[in-house]
């Protein structure tokens, strides 16, 4: 019996390292996140541009403004510049509320 034990303890060892190694590198995505690539202006799924901020202050003050009107939104920066973006649906909303 201790012999069997003695024999098989080894590829219990080997097995339980290949587990741990294909868990480790087999899932194809990294631990360290890569820096976010800039893309075109309709590369945002579903979101849709309602304002071009030439700088960053200026980006705060519009969203801002879209904060203060209960409006969700996302500041992206694209190949064109930054893009401030929101859903369809308060596109008009968006624009009406940084036109005042």
């Amino acid at each position: 019996m201790r012999a069997l034990v003695l024999l098989l303890a080894p590829f219990a060892v080997v097995g339980l390292l290949i587990l741990l190694l294909r868990w480790t590198y087999g899932t194809g995505k990294s631990l360290i996140a890569r820096e976010p690539r800039p893309g075109e202006p309709d590369e945002y799924g579903l979101l849709v541009p309602v304002a071009s901020p030439t700088d960053r202050a200026e980006a705060e003050r519009l969203a801002g403004l879209l904060a203060a009107a209960g409006l969700r939104y996302t500041l992206a920066p694209t190949n064109e510049g930054l893009r401030l973006m929101v859903w369809p649906e308060d596109e008009q909303t968006a624009k009406d509320a940084l036109r005042r």
